[in-house]
């Protein structure tokens, strides 16, 4: 180790313990540190770990926790980053963070920002990487999905040696021949039909001949086993496969994966996915299928994504929101609620968030409307661009919140005992904090 990247590493670590020890806070700022002062240090602080790089616009933090999870059954010194900071400070303030064990395997798994991939994977030399999915997001900083999957190859082009394990229901990831090792996972859980994508979806032509994919069964959005009616393109053989779905629930999902049973205390079709993926990785690394279902069965919820507590005498869920497709999973999910429930709604626009709202108007509010919540309460930032779309939606009454205090003190009064809050990343952020503040939730980013 040279001193510049010595003293980087002292720099960082020595910011950490500060901001510890007078503010409690800074995932992200000593990684900041430290890599403005050696720009090269994420290659010495990877050296002794085997690394996942786990991208894609949706499942990338449950995904990374679930393989964590799984991992931990067969190898115990594992790295992550559960705080969501996968941007480069922050990946190089996970390091920091951690210590190999000298003499045993080593293994960092690591969510990273799509656009982020290129600017580490020059340093780290990952062994596999999982690709989840590509559907439109943020718009101001992405583009078009095919802009978001450029960054994800150049990032691949860096090491292309390692594997990549992608999702391969999604066309765009079996649009390019890589020089990498590739594996795909999906589904293969009904009989083959004939179906077409609804009008108002991405990334649904033929990357040869540009005509419209069709398909044999769509799990969600583009998702399925697809084909082209004028050519050969069509989906790749899948080296693991959701065979089955046993149930489906609001807070659980069975089903068999390769023709075994699994479940975990998450609902959601799109979470199966992100169970599949994980799967997918531990089998790449040698875990059977016990000791995956083992790890399934103490997976957890995580910041954001059905993230449940109590409010008084409330059921409380959290559901992050920042996209379409998830927007309108996140409703589907809604509909195995069984009992009345009331909604709360808040949307920003902040750098993290995306700052272009044109996505709320793909976004299925009509489908959330059906639903009919007892009562429904909006806030954030874009309040009333969000108002005006939920009018047009079919809901009725909306009731206006002026802060979080406010809000939190309206939900304690409704006269239901299930609320459910979808709220986009910021909002969420500060509502965590002000819930903390209140004691109704513990500070930090896991439930």
């Amino acid at each position: 180790m040279n001193i510049r990247t010595n003293f980087a590493i002292q720099a960082g670590k020595f910011t950490r313990w500060a901001l510890q020890t007078l503010t409690k806070g800074g995932s992200s700022f000593p990684g900041k540190v430290a890599h403005a002062i050696d720009p090269h240090i994420l290659k010495h602080l990877s050296d002794h770990y085997e690394v996942i790089i786990v991208s894609g616009t949706n499942g990338k933090t449950l995904t990374t926790s679930l393989i964590v999870q799984l991992l931990k059954q067969k190898y115990p010194n594992i790295l992550t980053n559960p705080t969501g900071a996968n941007l480069t400070q922050g990946i190089v303030s996970t390091f920091l963070n951690h210590t190999p064990v000298k003499g045993e395997k080593n293994i960092a798994v690591l969510e990273v920002d799509e656009a982020t991939i290129k600017h580490i994977t020059p340093f780290i030399q990952p062994k596999l990487f999982v690709f989840t999915n590509i559907f439109r997001d943020q718009m101001d900083r992405f583009g078009e999905i095919y802009t978001t999957y450029q960054y994800m190859l150049d990032g691949a082009s860096f090491a292309p040696e390692a594997t990549i394990l992608s999702n391969g229901d999604t066309p765009i990831f079996n649009s390019d021949a890589l020089p990498n090792p590739r594996l795909y996972f999906g589904f293969n859980h009904t009989e083959d039909g004939h179906y077409q994508a609804h009008y108002n979806t991405d990334g649904i032509l033929c990357p040869h001949c540009h005509s419209i994919l069709q398909y044999n069964f769509i799990t969600y959005s583009n998702l399925g086993k697809y084909y082209c009616p004028n050519g050969d393109f069509k989906r790749p053989e899948l080296d693991y496969a959701v065979t089955e779905l046993t149930e489906l629930s609001l807070t659980k999902s069975s089903f068999k994966i390769d023709g075994f049973d699994f479940s975990l205390p998450i609902g959601g079709l799109y979470n199966i996915y992100n169970a599949l993926s994980a799967y997918a990785a531990a089998r790449f690394f040698g875990l059977t299928p016990e000791e995956i279902q083992a790890g399934f069965g103490q997976a957890q919820r995580v910041f954001g994504r059905q993230e449940t507590f109590t409010l008084e005498d409330k059921e409380v869920m959290i559901n992050l929101i920042k996209n379409p497709v998830g927007f309108n999973q996140i409703v589907q999910l809604l509909g195995y609620e069984k009992e009345e429930f009331s909604l709360a709604v808040l949307l920003n626009d902040n750098y993290a968030d995306g700052q272009d709202i044109s996505w709320i108007w793909d976004g299925e509010f009509e489908e959330l409307a059906k639903l009919t919540p007892k009562q429904t309460y909006i806030g954030g930032i874009r309040v009333a661009d969000l108002e005006t779309r939920m009018e047009v939606a079919g809901f009725t009454t909306l009731t206006k919140t002026e802060n979080n205090d406010d809000l939190i003190e309206k939900l304690k009064s409704v006269p239901t005992k299930k609320i459910n809050i979808l709220a986009t990343y910021t909002a969420l952020l500060q509502l965590r904090k002000d819930l903390a503040k209140h004691g109704y939730l513990k500070e930090g980013m896991t439930s």
